[in-house]
């Protein structure tokens, strides 16, 4: 029978809460102030605490402060009528395992309770951290990446054209810095250009550079970034989206090595090494009449396809310890993963692939139980990138938890904390405002 310590100083809710954990089969011992409760806790130790933060003249915080200090494994759960920014980011640096606004279901503390329990009752499962993590983020030694890394040696040093294939999120932009950081340009620019979130009517511009006067509001010359990157490498990512117009343009130049900026009357040499990217079937659309197979055969001098995680989950163990390591040391964590959090990524899809398990991997640094990175931490978080089974109600108090706990870790950066949480900022301070925090 598992013991809790529950303070409360409002005897109603006190006695309803220890009522309700006891009929559940819980040891259930009640105090009414942070004096008992201190008191209690500088004698014995509960693995469980759950306290009112707004007390007496102290508060649930000095609770929680002291139950750590006396038992570093105790799981402390806060509530709390009158929660603010303040007060939530002041639990969660404390260590409190959860914040619960009142009022609230006594089914929704008994499943945070039950958490808890999983979370104490695993707190020997561990993993060995990997100690010698290469220091590149493009990691993996299955076949399909050593065969990668093989072909890459070999065409780096040379001014080929490199076309590279992949699903969103496989790491195609890490390999053709890769690439330019292992050529004879390394010391010039790397210029990515995502072609597909430029307009159609502006990438000429862009890319090759526009003259005073050329359209109306150029009031001056423009460099394009072809010019820009002039002895270096050009990234042009997304090559299936350019408009058949332009694609003639970018075939020209492939073959003279020569741009026209807009409005000019003659053409000038640029140097530069290009190379492409795609997630898309270029054969197919070659074959339908959307790209230009001339082009695509300019491009395609060197192919390199990167494959889906999915078909490289030996290199999952790496990779989710880069990132854990990466996202510890920007975050001043101690996260930790174990061995049933691991399995469970290795089974996992991987839809958005690498890049999915990236932002997982700092959203878990921040937001993982007690430092935790279990099998439910990482169920919890591959539900919430799939919501469609979860209630809106459930879904909505699973993400106010995760906007609490990644302000908190960013110390209140809403900027950052937008870009973990994969939301525009405006969106962020109307989510604050429903939920009282703004």
């Amino acid at each position: 029978m598992q013991r809790l310590l529950v303070v409360e100083d409002d005897a109603s809710v006190r006695t309803t809460i220890t009522t309700f954990l006891e009929l559940e089969g819980y040891n259930v011992e009640a105090v009414s102030s942070t004096r008992e409760a201190i008191a209690r806790l500088n004698r014995d130790q509960y693995p469980i605490v759950i306290s009112d933060i707004y007390l007496d003249e102290r508060t649930g915080i000095d609770v929680l402060r002291t139950a750590r200090e006396q038992n570093p494994g105790c799981v402390v759960i806060l509530m709390t009528a009158r929660g603010s920014m303040e007060t939530v980011m002041s639990a969660t640096q404390h260590g409190a395992f959860d914040y619960i606004a009142k009022p609230f279901e006594l089914d929704a503390m008994l499943a945070t309770i039950r958490r808890a329990e999983a979370t104490l009752n695993g707190a020997e499962e561990h993993v060995e951290d990997i100690d010698d993590l290469p220091e590149t983020e493009m990691i993996g030694s299955s076949p399909k990446m050593i065969d990668i890394y093989k072909i890459v040696s070999k065409v780096a040093p040379t001014d080929a054209t490199v076309l590279i294939e992949g699903e969103t999120g496989t790491g195609k932009e890490l390999i053709a810095r890769m690439i330019h950081r292992n050529s004879q340009r390394s010391r010039e620019a790397f210029v990515p250009v995502d072609c597909g979130s430029i307009a159609p009517s502006l990438l000429e511009s862009e890319l090759f550079g526009a003259m005073k006067g050329a359209y109306t509001g150029s009031d001056r010359d423009r460099v394009g970034l072809f010019e820009a990157a002039h002895r270096g490498t050009v990234f042009l990512d997304e090559i299936g989206d350019i408009d058949l117009g332009f694609q003639l343009k970018l075939l020209r130049f492939l073959q003279e090595r020569e741009i026209r900026p807009v409005g000019a009357s003659r053409p000038k040499p640029i140097d530069v090494r290009i190379v492409a990217a795609t997630n898309r079937d270029m054969q197919k659309m070659v074959d339908e009449g959307k790209f230009r197979e001339d082009l695509w055969f300019r491009l395609n001098v060197v192919p390199v396809h990167v494959p889906p995680l999915c078909e490289r989950r030996g290199d999952i163990p790496l990779l989710a310890h880069y990132f854990l390591k990466k996202y510890n040391g920007r975050y001043h964590q101690t996260t930790r993963m174990t061995e049933s959090g691991l399995k469970t990524m290795e089974i996992y899809s991987w839809p958005g692939n690498v890049r999915q398990l990236q932002h997982m991997m700092e959203r878990l640094s921040i937001l993982a139980p007690m430092g935790r990175i279990d099998e439910s931490a990482v169920r919890e978080a591959i539900e919430q990138m799939e919501p469609r089974e979860t209630s809106s109600e459930t879904l909505a108090d699973t993400e106010a938890e995760q906007i609490r706990r990644v302000l908190a870790a960013t110390g209140g950066n809403k900027s950052r904390a937008s870009k973990i949480l994969g939301i525009e900022r405006k969106t962020l301070y109307r989510k604050l405002e429903r939920m009282g925090l703004a």
